[in-house]
């Protein structure tokens, strides 16, 4: 896939360390209820290797801010329920969901990482914006 194509499926990206973060969000209208105040995402992430070690995803740290500017930290274990091992050169997806009670808002965050050596670091996810309109 060329660079261009990748910018248009995952517009909002952050490097750290070699390590590609993309994300792709969608409004999902149709588990979405506004007269019960209720507004539903999905994201899709891909995580790209670009280094030349294996990195495992231990944890993630996210910062959800909604359209009152309410901030809501998450912080858990890996993601959908795994600790991905992720080769040089590779990449790991998954899709989640966020939702909110404004019709707006915005995500960012972190992961924290190991590499092959056991050298810890923390890779950033790029701050993405919730939008329903």
């Amino acid at each position: 896939m060329t660079t261009d194509a990748m910018a248009m499926l995952f517009p909002n990206v952050e490097v750290t360390r070699g390590i590609a973060v993309r994300v792709a969000v969608s409004f999902l209208a149709e588990q979405s209820d506004p007269s019960a105040n209720r507004w539903f995402w999905s994201y899709h992430v891909r995580i790209e290797n670009g280094s030349d070690k294996a990195v495992q995803l231990l944890s993630r740290s996210w910062t959800i801010v909604d359209g009152r500017g309410t901030v809501h930290e998450v912080v858990g274990e890996g993601v959908v329920g795994e600790m991905p091992l992720i080769a040089p050169n590779a990449s790991f997806d998954y899709v989640s969901g966020c939702p909110l009670d404004t019709p707006s808002g915005s995500m960012s965050g972190s992961y924290r990482m190991v590499d092959e050596d056991g050298s810890a670091f923390d890779v950033t996810i790029p701050r993405f914006q919730l939008l329903s309109a």
